[in-house]
This record gives C-alpha cells, sequence and structure tokens, in this order.
C-alpha cells in the first residue's frame, strides 16, 4: 500500500458488486487512496424502474452496503451520498410514458426518501441535478423543479448537495435558489467539474489539465474520477486509481498546498467531515 502522507478523497464514484465492485477500491486502497464519496448508480442501471419513492430505497440500501465495505478495506472510511439521477427524467418521460410533471414528482419523491439516511447518520450528502443534454422546455422545468425540492432537502437535514448538470462553468441561477433556502452556497457542489465555477464548489474531474486550472482559480474545490463501474466500460469515466497517482503528481510537482484544499479543507467545509482524523494507521 502506497501512503502518499495525506488523505486522498474521490469525491464521486460509483461501484458495482457485478463488475469490480469492492476490487476497485482495493486498487484505490494499494496508491494511496483513503477516502471515498460512494455515489448511488442511476436506479434503472441496478434494474430498479421505480413506480414510487420508496421503489428507490433498495438502491440506497446497496449503496450503503458497498461504502461500509470499501471502509472496511480503506485507511481513511466511505460515506454514501444518495439521490435521483437527473437523467431518469427521460427515462421516464421518453420511453416509460410519463408527463413530465408525473417525472418530476416521482424523483422528488425519491430524493425525500434518500433524506430520511442523511438524516439518521447513514449518508452524507444528497445527490440530484438537471439533464446534461437537450430537453423539452416542460421537461427542464421539471428538472428544474427536482432540483430546487433537493436544495430544500439539503436546507432541511443541513447537508450538502452534488449536482450532475449541464456543461458549464456557471451555476449562479442554483445559487441565488440556495441562497433563499439558506443553503451555504460552498455546499452546492457540481460533480464532473472542469475546475473553474460560480456558484458552487468545483468537483474537479481529475484530468491534469482541470486540476490545473483549479489551482490558478486558488478557490475550494475537490477531485473525482466519476468512475462508473460498468462493465461495458472499464475504466470509465476515469479509473479508481487516478485521484491518488494526481496527487502524487501534486505532491511531485510542489502543491501541496492544493493537496490539503482538496482532500482536507474542502471536504470539511463543504461536508463536515474529518478526512485527517478518520485515517487510520
Amino acid at each position: 500500500m502506497n501512503d502518499l502522507g495525506t488523505p486522498v478523497l474521490d469525491n464521486h464514484i460509483h461501484l458495482d458488486r457485478e463488475n469490480q465492485g469492492i476490487e476497485a477500491v482495493k486498487d484505490f486502497h494499494r496508491v494511496g487512496g483513503t477516502h471515498l464519496l460512494l455515489v448511488n448508480k442511476p436506479s434503472w442501471h441496478l434494474d430498479v424502474e421505480a413506480e414510487t419513492g420508496e421503489d428507490f430505497r433498495a438502491v440506497f440500501e446497496e449503496t450503503i452496503a458497498l461504502a461500509e465495505e470499501a471502509t472496511e478495506i480503506l485507511r481513511g472510511r466511505a460515506w454514501p451520498v444518495l439521490g435521483v439521477h437527473p437523467g431518469l427524467v427521460t427515462r421516464l418521460t421518453d420511453e416509460r410514458g410519463f408527463e413530465p410533471h408525473e417525472a418530476r414528482d416521482l424523483m422528488q419523491a425519491g430524493l425525500s426518501v434518500a433524506t430520511e439516511y442523511v438524516r439518521d447518520g447513514r449518508a452524507l450528502a444528497l445527490k440530484s441535478g438537471r439533464p446534461h443534454y437537450d430537453v423539452t422546455d416542460a421537461v427542464w422545468e421539471a428538472s428544474n423543479d427536482v432540483l430546487r425540492h433537493g436544495l430544500d432537502l439539503a436546507a432541511d437535514c443541513d447537508c450538502a448537495l452534488q449536482l450532475h448538470t449541464e456543461t458549464t462553468q456557471d451555476l449562479s441561477d442554483v445559487a441565488e435558489w440556495a441562497a433563499e433556502r439558506d443553503v451555504p452556497r460552498e455546499r452546492v457542489v457540481k460533480h464532473y467539474a472542469t475546475g473553474r465555477l460560480v456558484g458552487g464548489t468545483p468537483s474537479v474531474m481529475s484530468e491534469k489539465e482541470y486540476i490545473e486550472v483549479a489551482i490558478e482559480e486558488d478557490e475550494p474545490f475537490l477531485m473525482e474520477t466519476d468512475f462508473v463501474d460498468d462493465a461495458d466500460r472499464p475504466g470509465a469515466v476515469l479509473g479508481p486509481k487516478t485521484v491518488p497517482r494526481r496527487v502524487q503528481w501534486l505532491l511531485d510537482d510542489g502543491h501541496e498546498d492544493a493537496v490539503t484544499v482538496a482532500h482536507v479543507e474542502t471536504p470539511e467545509h463543504v461536508y463536515g467531515i474529518d478526512t485527517v482524523g478518520t485515517l487510520g494507521s
């Protein structure tokens, strides 16, 4: 096991026990990774075609179980992040005949169930968002209603909200909605960010060029792989070893301060977690 002398957090990773599963955690651990934020896979990837909010519970329970198994391996620990993938809206409207408002209601109900796990301490944060592809105005508005519901829930349970959104460096509209609900801006986390972001905290895809942009911005940031653990897309989006290897690269280049920002300070400010204090031997 490679000890990099620092906590190393992948802020957004998926696991599937039918694919690499815990083997991916072992790979992450061997190259120096210590902490994971494990985000549930899209519900339909686990063959859950939800009809009610309660139907998402099986997806959430599986994610929690995987996080517990991952924690047994890591020097640090894994925390679950639970929610409803925004791409579900298209699956519901285009493939299952839902009206946009019906899709909205179902997705909001799933988010409400996810919040139960945050309240009882079994999950750390919520995940929501809106499509990253073109949709009709009705679907876009329904998706924004779901996102705003996620912010309502984040305010209610005092937690962060990870967002899957369109490719953008400006989430000012979401920041305004967060402010209306007294959700601190830093707790709005844009997953799959490219290093620069107005309106929240960027969770930067761990490509070197994006990390370099984040360092130049001199603002709080996180690092992620969005590893999808899909047998049809091995290594996508980035493999589980990527974040530790990027941390090694940063340390070799003298960017110890950036490593501390991404893996100690920002996780504490955003999620209230102590990545140093949760390190074992």
